[in-house]
């Protein structure tokens, strides 16, 4: 595993968690490598299940758009397939993993390296920004976007740029000539208030 290297996701899907029936409608995966982005990954599938219409409205996403998609399991092979068991980075990562998780479990070399949430680095290292929805922080930091927000590879564009730029900001902050994703792993459960102990534990860890 590239310690510089990862996978940003987005899914679209038909509700707010597998437990309660919702299924993935679409996905992306962004792969970075040394902050840059390298490749990309986007499908829809087919859920098995309509969409409510005011998700439809949300998204964008019809019934008609996914009926004759490839099946979710087809498409997360190859969503799967695509990550190559790399790091998975997402903005509101507890969302994404949910879904991940559930329709990846039985493929597989399905279980990624590790989870990183760009909501919750935004929160420590911006903690002034209106508020940390994806939208707001590419506007406030003036970073690249392309396409509408709510599809899945123009979220998932939008989540790497944002996260290129929060792995900027923590080389800037703590002097780092790199910042790889263990580190990131271990900052995003730390404080906002402890994150300079955190680094220097981390880096005595890795030294």
């Amino acid at each position: 595993m590239d310690s510089q290297r990862y996978a940003v996701i987005d899914f679209e899907t038909t509700g707010l968690s597998p437990a309660h029936g919702a299924r993935p409608t679409e996905i992306a995966v962004v792969m970075v490598r040394n902050g840059e982005i390298v490749d990309r990954f986007q499908s829809l599938m087919n859920p098995g299940v309509p969409i409510p219409y005011d998700i439809q409205a949300f998204t964008g996403i019809t019934d008609a758009m996914v009926r004759r998609a490839p099946p979710v399991r087809e498409v997360m092979a190859e969503a799967v397939r695509f990550s190559d068991g790399q790091p998975i980075v997402a903005h509101n990562a507890s969302f994404d993993r949910k879904f991940w998780e559930s329709e990846a479990a039985a493929l597989p070399h399905a279980a990624p390296g590790s989870f990183l949430c760009s909501l919750l680095l935004a929160r420590r290292l911006f903690p002034s920004a209106p508020n940390h929805k994806l939208a707001t922080l590419v506007s406030a930091l003036r970073l690249p976007s392309a396409g509408r927000y709510h599809r899945a590879l123009a979220d998932a564009e939008c989540t790497a740029h944002l996260f290129i730029r929060l792995q900027q900001e923590i080389q800037r902050v703590f002097a780092l000539e790199r910042c790889d994703c263990g580190l990131l792993e271990h900052m995003q459960r730390a404080n906002r208030h402890q994150l300079e102990r955190c680094v220097e534990r981390y880096l005595a860890q890795t030294a």
